[in-house]
């Protein structure tokens, strides 16, 4: 048997009605209806998060646009072109950088723009697909480099203030 949406109901017990107050002296919640006698809170005229003329909750917290994401990983992208103009037959991060072309520590990402005509071996962070099948088609080989942190997530970047 397949159950229905219509065959769908709560367990006995698990939903009960909500009480209803103030329907007069013959039971519970009527008269006062739970709220006491007299004062402001018995009279329903404090609006709903009202902390008597302190500055509400809801308006006292800071209200920041967006999100950081800690653990992003940024790459520098070298695209094919550039390694093509480099003139070099082995293309690794600290070869780019001695050649002013990456940042010193950056992660490399080989990007498929421009086009590759000799066989070169590239060894670097990450590759697009376009640029992995250019290079191979080329007759040269890729090395994916691994993380510097390893086979986990990156480390967190930022300070105890971040995203707050």
């Amino acid at each position: 048997m397949t159950i229905k949406i219509h065959d769908l109901k709560p367990v006995a017990g698990s939903n009960r009605r909500k009480k209803r107050v103030g329907r007069g002296i013959a039971g519970k919640g009527g008269k006062t209806a739970g709220r006491g006698t007299k004062g402001q809170k018995a009279r329903g005229s404090v609006p709903a998060g009202f902390e008597g003329g302190q500055m509400p909750l809801h308006m006292r917290i800071p209200k920041l646009k967006g999100f950081n994401n800690p653990f992003r990983v940024e790459y520098q992208g070298i695209n094919l072109d550039v390694i093509e103009a480099s003139g070099l037959d082995e293309v690794s991060p600290t070869v780019l950088h001695g050649k002013g072309i990456a940042h010193k520590g950056a992660l490399i990402k080989v990007l498929g723009r421009g086009e590759i005509s000799r066989a070169v071996t590239v060894k670097a962070h990450a590759f697009s697909k376009s640029a992995e099948a250019a290079i191979t088609a080329a007759g040269g080989t890729v090395e994916i480099l691994p993380k510097p942190w390893g086979d986990r997530r990156p480390p967190v970047q930022g300070n105890q203030f971040a995203n707050r």
